[in-house]
């Protein structure tokens, strides 16, 4: 009676959750949590002490005193501006961040539609913008902002309902400790075991990130890394084990094939649907990711352009990772906020056809100008990226039935529609198309396949 009472009880008991082993095949098999794929849209943001000298990019103390040659207009631009002998720490303590409100940012961030935010915690200078207990006197609580930047963001987002990420890279140009294990051809580890590991956990353990952007990888395998070893920390046993989702920057070689989500690489755009979950991260400064004092207005993505890679991203099953580069004053540039804002006005009567949505069995045709398709259960969205040259839009994908609905979003009342054959393909009548922030339209249809 005993043993039949035993396992009655065990029938009863939750099963033990699947612990994952430090190997990509087990890692590789973490079903990715739901709400990355349903969020589309996040907001990508470069800042740190690289935004004081706000010249060439983020790469500047590289490209100035890293890469052999000197790229010789960072040379030229610190001997114009600064004394002989400056050194790239000097900026550091010029790293204000005054002006720094994470409330403003926060809603700025909330008014472009975007469910997730991830900001550099650390680039590859090796700046922590939180006091980084293995970062000491590089980091923005020892000096610059003398204010935890990571934290008090993280505060703001959350608290408007946003999923907040870290950026995190892996390498550091010039620490002493990565180096000398470059030069002993990445057999040694001091640089991971001393520096990188220990921050990482405490940095998980601390903020609580649900992504963690790693970057900086390319130099040296994972194994060298310990990514796997990290991983399986974070899949298993971390704070946000259940929720965080992590990119494909471990090692060299993993881009494309291990981690959550892959990038593939900056500005990735596939030709074609891809099998595994994937992130476009672009920038609207077209030159930079961090802030440049001298960018000009044609060198931005212009808000249309912006909608229509948010739409092709979204329709070929990815997420769509929008950077904006702040100034050290700590303010977002008045037409970086405007882009913001303009994709958020467009997703307000939009966004049906952006969020937690999946990619259709054809996700683009283009008769006479481009429409991408979404669908979100039974219903199929049509989003049109250009004004139609005519009152008549033909559809040749979507097959039709005799309960076929078609509105325009943000307009309730049915549009006019009539099949192009007997089985398939339909021309629908439009309505004056109102102006949109970003040129775009979109058609819903229900009842069609």
């Amino acid at each position: 009676m005993a043993a039949v009472f035993l396992l009655l009880l065990l029938a009863f008991v939750p099963p033990t959750a699947a612990r994952y082993t430090p190997d990509w095949t087990s890692l590789d098999g973490r079903p990715l949590p739901s709400w990355y794929d349903e969020a589309k849209l996040g907001i990508f943001v470069h800042w740190g002490v690289f935004s004081v000298p706000g010249f060439d990019s983020e790469w500047f103390w590289w490209h100035w005193q890293g890469q052999q040659p000197p790229d010789p207009k960072c040379v030229s631009y610190m001997s114009r501006n600064y004394p002989p002998g400056f050194s790239y720490p000097e900026f550091a303590p010029h790293f204000h961040a005054q002006f720094f409100n994470p409330e403003e940012w926060a809603d700025i961030f909330k008014a472009s539609g975007a469910k997730y935010v991830v900001l550099t915690a650390k680039h590859h200078e090796g700046f922590t913008n939180w006091a980084s207990p293995y970062s000491w006197n590089w980091n923005s609580v020892d000096t610059g902002p003398n204010r935890d930047l990571v934290g008090d963001l993280g505060d703001a987002v959350r608290n408007r309902s946003l999923h907040y990420g870290l950026y995190n890279s892996l390498y550091e140009w010039f620490n002493p400790l990565y180096l000398d294990d470059k030069k002993n051809g990445f057999k040694t580890q001091r640089f991971v075991m001393k520096k990188l590991l220990p921050e990482l956990y405490n940095m998980v353990v601390r903020y609580r990130p649900e992504v963690i952007w790693s970057d900086g990888d390319w130099e040296a395998p994972d194994t060298y890394w310990n990514s796997t070893q990290f991983l399986t920390w974070l899949y298993n046993d971390s704070p946000v084990k259940d929720t965080v989702v992590t990119n494909d920057r471990w090692g060299a070689g993993c881009a494309c094939k291990h981690g959550g989500f892959y990038n593939c690489e900056d500005k990735y755009t596939p030709g074609q649907l891809p099998k595994h979950k994937w992130e476009k991260c672009t920038s609207v400064d077209t030159l930079s990711w961090g802030y440049r004092r001298n960018m000009k207005l044609k060198e931005l993505m212009e808000l249309p352009v912006i909608i229509d890679d948010l739409v092709s991203t979204v329709a070929l099953g990815g997420n769509y990772l929008l950077n904006v580069g702040p100034t050290a004053d700590g303010t977002i540039p008045t037409v970086f906020e405007e882009r913001l804002r303009g994709v958020g006005a467009w997703l307000e009567t939009n966004g049906e056809a952006i969020f937690a949505t999946k990619p259709w069995r054809v996700q683009m045709e283009n008769t006479t100008i481009p429409v991408w398709y979404t669908s979100k259960g039974a219903t199929v969205y049509a989003i049109i990226t250009a004004r139609p040259p005519t009152t008549t839009l033909k559809l040749l994908i979507p097959k039709t039935s005799l309960t076929t609905k078609v509105t325009l979003l943000g307009i309730p009342s049915p549009l006019p529609w009539v099949p192009v054959y007997p089985n398939g393909g339909l021309i629908v009548l439009l309505p004056d198309l109102p102006s949109t922030p970003g040129q775009a339209w979109t058609l819903k249809l229900d009842a069609v396949q």
